[in-house]
């Protein structure tokens, strides 16, 4: 059953990674309309810092933090996170997962199966649906409609020349790719906009770069090149839609604090309201079928 939220909903972190610590642990210690009930990781001391930095305390029993908490926000890789937050959603916390929710079919009905059996709200942390400045442009260009193309090149250089990110040590993302760690972001814009993806087409690149050819169910077609090997110098995301209005391009956003604030927000609402976010576990699933069948159609 999923758990009641009281006047400041108790809410827990999993995970203790770079995006873990620079991201959420911030945006929950910080969120003065909720209280960080604690986090835990897969590394006990990693836990015990990142809880004393951010004013709570670590968990080393994850059952023991999800029994304190009403809702748990997770910052894991996406086939640990899985079955975390069918865990989760079975002790009735609220879920608020990573992008893509995971890397597998299997494993995303999991989660969606577990979330609907135990009726608690789930929010996809999609960053360009909750930064403000891409929230509100991806909103105005649905609502205006009229588009039949969308281009998108997202050229990370986490595996670049001279890249010294904290997260280019991040086994999944190496395994994976820019297909499935920056793909999610472009669907995310996608989606709402153009419409549900209809058909796929995918050919591999140098390296890790994907390029994909997209049919909507709108009948817009859209294209994206996503990489995370890109030259610095080369590094750059850009997305642009073509329709009766012209050209529209994805504004700039900052603040990946302030976006995932958002998503708490997003995640205390439907939970007291029972209303579904748009960017729920469902969606998440969603995501990871196309990233599954461009993934097939690349023979990657």
């Amino acid at each position: 059953m999923a758990k009641h939220l009281g006047a400041k909903p108790r809410i827990g972190l999993l995970g203790t990674g770079p995006w873990a610590a620079r991201t959420h642990a911030p945006a929950l210690a910080g969120h003065p309309g909720i209280t960080f009930s604690g986090v835990w990781g897969r590394r006990a001391e990693a836990a015990t810092e990142l809880a004393r930095a951010s004013g709570t305390r670590a968990y080393a029993d994850v059952e023991a933090l999800f029994e304190a908490s009403d809702a748990v926000a997770l910052a894991l890789p996406p086939d640990v996170q899985a079955p975390l937050a069918v865990r989760a959603a079975a002790a009735g916390c609220h879920v608020l997962l990573d992008k893509p929710v995971a890397t597998t079919v299997e494993l995303a009905r999991e989660v969606t199966g577990a979330v609907a059996a135990a009726g608690v709200a789930s929010v996809v942390f999609c960053t360009l649906r909750f930064a403000e400045p891409t929230a509100r442009w991806i909103d105005e260009r649905a609502a205006a409609g009229g588009w039949f193309l969308g281009e998108a090149h997202w050229l990370g250089s986490l595996y670049g020349p001279g890249s010294a990110s904290a997260y280019a040590a991040s086994p999944w993302r190496k395994e994976k790719g820019g297909l499935w760690d920056v793909g999610p972001h472009v669907l995310s814009v996608y989606l709402p906009v153009l419409g549900d993806v209809t058909e796929v087409t995918a050919v591999p690149g140098p390296d890790d770069t994907r390029h994909l050819v997209l049919r909507h169910a709108s009948g817009a077609s859209s294209t994206a090149t996503l990489t995370l090997s890109a030259p610095p110098e080369a590094a750059g995301a850009t997305l642009s839609l073509y329709g009766t209005r012209g050209r529209a391009d994805l504004p700039r956003w900052n603040g990946a604090v302030e976006a995932f604030a958002a998503a708490v927000d997003a995640l205390v609402t439907a939970a007291r309201t029972g209303e579904p976010h748009a960017c729920d576990a469902r969606f998440g699933l969603r995501l990871t079928e196309v990233l599954t069948e461009a993934e097939r159609r690349a023979g990657a």
